[in-house]
């Protein structure tokens, strides 16, 4: 039988396309990176810093490795009332809550605000009277706890998202020079550092009139306490007194000096060294109390931009100390 010579040329050529894609679809070596482009190229870590920033009175998001502004909330261009705008004059605390979904703010005029990221809504915000408001902390239940610092109080507010601003159930419980609040999860206790003591109140979980009672307290190797904030991944907490930083075990109550940094207003860690503890340290003690960069424990500069009046910097990250996982805002019924 005869064969044809073109049949044959064009069976060869049809035979060795075959094998070549086989050859690259499977059976063969993998390519050198594994064939997963992410292995050599993971995800690029995003980096952001929530700053309570006093030169426009407003709350910040900077992304540090861009060194740009990329979210912020003010107070005259949201939902909040105009009359009540003058609330949020120098902010002075803004911490991630609700799984980084939402900001809980506050400023030194009494405003006290939670702000949805996505859209920059102010879903419940409120007026803690004019004690100098420093911090402010989210509970188990939804209900929100201030302290104020001047007016010697922590302020609880029975949290209504539906009225604004909020003008329900409050209740203050007398704390001096009542810097900050921070909730513990595990030991479900309020912590507050004031002057020479780090105090623990139960909570009484009553939706209506949410109140607290002081549990006991313990004393402090120094006096002047400020910020108080969860160590990430850790069972304590930060502190700043006048001229030092401390690290308190909770569980031991043992506090060990961390840095000899005057001046600190709030400090934030993370959970390796591409979060570094990071710190806005005031410009000096008399009416410059911000600044326009944020350092770590060696003084480096993290995160600087010109015009900042930077009060706090926190992290954009869970706090698994204090909160629940999940991102829904909690309504206490």
């Amino acid at each position: 039988m005869k064969t044809n010579p073109c049949k044959m040329l064009a069976l060869a050529v049809l035979v060795a396309v075959i094998t070549i894609q086989c050859s690259k679809s499977g059976g063969g070596d993998p390519p050198e990176n594994g064939g997963d482009s992410t292995v050599n190229n993971p995800p690029k870590t995003v980096r952001q810093i929530v700053l309570a920033d006093q030169s426009v009175n407003r709350v910040a998001i900077a992304d540090v490795d861009s060194n740009k502004v990329v979210w912020e909330w003010l107070p005259e261009k949201s939902n909040v009332g105009v009359n009540d705008v003058k609330w949020f004059v120098n902010m002075s605390d803004a911490k991630p809550v609700y799984n980084n979904k939402y900001i809980l703010a506050n400023a030194s005029t009494g405003g006290v605000a939670l702000i949805r990221i996505a859209d920059k809504k102010t879903v419940f915000y409120a007026y803690a009277g004019n004690g100098n408001v420093h911090s402010a902390e989210v509970l188990p239940d939804g209900n929100i706890v201030i302290a104020a610092s001047t007016g010697n109080y922590l302020m609880l507010f029975k949290t209504d998202t539906t009225a604004y601003p909020f003008s329900g159930y409050t209740k203050k419980i007398t704390v001096a020079d009542a810097h900050n609040v921070v909730w513990d999860k595990k030991r479900q206790l309020l912590f507050t550092a004031s002057k020479n003591k780090l105090y623990a109140f139960t909570y009484n979980f009553n939706c209506a009139a949410p109140d607290l009672t002081l549990k006991d307290s313990t004393t402090l190797p120094a006096s002047g306490s400020h910020d108080l904030f969860p160590l990430y991944g850790k069972d304590s907490l930060w502190l700043t007194t006048s001229n030092k930083i401390w690290a308190i075990n909770v569980s031991t109550k043992a506090v060990t000096e961390q840095s000899d940094l005057p001046r600190v207003k709030s400090v934030s860690s993370g959970p390796n060294e591409k979060y570094p503890a990071i710190l806005l340290q005031s410009i000096d003690g008399d009416k410059q109390w911000y600044n326009d960069k944020v350092i770590d424990m060696k003084g480096n500069t993290v995160y600087q931009l010109n015009g900042l009046k930077a009060y706090k910097g926190r992290w954009l990250l869970p706090c698994s100390f204090s909160y629940d996982s999940d991102s829904v805002v909690h309504l206490c019924k």
